[in-house]
């Protein structure tokens, strides 16, 4: 049975809603707080490229050691005014211990989602309760207790949130929350896992296919910010080790297909179409081996887009340096017309 939670608001203008966005988020204070931080970070590039004697160090040809210079406009100017944050935190108690709703608090997007919070409704921690500037939907597994599981926080209230995709088999798990605004979707998702061996790739296939269907039926209607874990790398530059992994989940060909397709459906992998070439960004590191200090990953989250929204995307951030779960989160950027 599909939870839906629905909220009547009369006279509901997204010009109203992005003028709220604006004023609670990226505010010119904040502005020039981001564009302050942008050119920090270019400095720190060019200190680190030259040696002690003031000569261009040698170029050692690591995409990975690249820095990245924060974008907050579109292709042609126009200023980001919507900042979306996505973090699977693989337990929410665990997270808030480890100070995630801190890292909230100082990013302060105007929508964040989190996925994999394995809580049900009575154990959410106080202090995700206590974020008073949000309005709070939740979604969790009703066939097994402490698994899967989403949440979204939005400063403005959805028109309207639903819980599931419409298919029984797949809502039992407590996979996605959907929330309605004046001019888009933002859906969050975690995709299943194929689990090891594979031996849920199956159930992952009929996933892929459902799930395509409901993201389209909703793209027809309005364009579609989809956010989340989505438990597969695309291609060979989006994890360490592809040679060793092409059987495994979350790189065998048929989860990689299943990503061609939705992207060949109408939509955009947004970090890659900013970021086409650029190595050694990852989104998940698993605990053993020290990988995440060795930069040993995955990038499994993502921010996709539909293609007549993606001019409107100013930036994609891998937000590496955030602790807290084996995933870092994510920050989309956008020029919301």
């Amino acid at each position: 049975m599909i939870k839906v939670f629905q909220v009547k608001i009369k006279s509901f203008h997204f010009n109203s809603v992005i003028k709220r966005f604006c004023v609670m988020a990226p505010t010119r204070a904040s502005l020039k707080r981001e564009k302050a931080e942008a050119e920090n970070v270019v400095e720190k590039k060019k200190a680190k490229e030259e040696n002690g004697n003031g000569e261009k160090a040698t170029e050692k040809g690591e995409e990975e050691n690249k820095v990245v210079e924060k974008k907050l406009e579109t292709k042609d100017g126009r200023q980001f005014n919507l900042k979306i944050s996505s973090w699977n935190v693989a337990g929410v108690r665990a997270w808030v211990k480890k100070d995630g709703v801190k890292w909230v608090k100082g990013e302060n997007p105007d929508i964040f989602t989190l996925q994999e919070t394995k809580c049900s409704e009575k154990d959410i921690p106080q202090e995700l309760k206590d974020l008073k500037d949000y309005h709070m939907s939740w979604n969790v597994a009703k066939s097994t207790k402490g698994f899967s599981g989403v949440g979204l926080f939005s400063k403005v209230k959805p028109i309207e949130v639903n819980f599931g995709i419409g298919v029984e088999e797949h809502d039992q798990e407590g996979r996605t929350i959907t929330a309605e605004y004046e001019k888009f979707y933002l859906v969050s998702t975690y995709v299943p896992n194929a689990q090891r061996g594979l031996k849920r790739l199956e159930y992952r296939l009929k996933w892929n296919s459902d799930f395509l269907a409901y993201i389209k039926s909703l793209d027809e209607k309005k364009p579609v910010v989809l956010c989340g874990d989505m438990n597969v790398s695309h291609h060979e530059i989006d994890l360490a080790n592809p040679k060793g992994n092409k059987k495994n989940a979350g790189f065998s060909q048929e989860e990689r297909e299943g990503m061609t397709e939705l992207l060949q459906s109408g939509f955009t992998d947004t970090y890659r179409d900013l970021y086409p070439d650029l190595t050694g960004q990852y989104t998940f590191w698993t605990y053993m081996g020290n990988c995440r200090a060795k930069n040993v990953g995955w990038r499994l989250d993502y921010f996709i887009l539909s293609n007549k929204w993606k001019d409107n995307v100013c930036d994609n951030i891998i937000e590496t340096s955030a602790m807290g779960s084996d995933h870092c989160p994510i920050t989309l950027l956008l020029a919301v017309p």
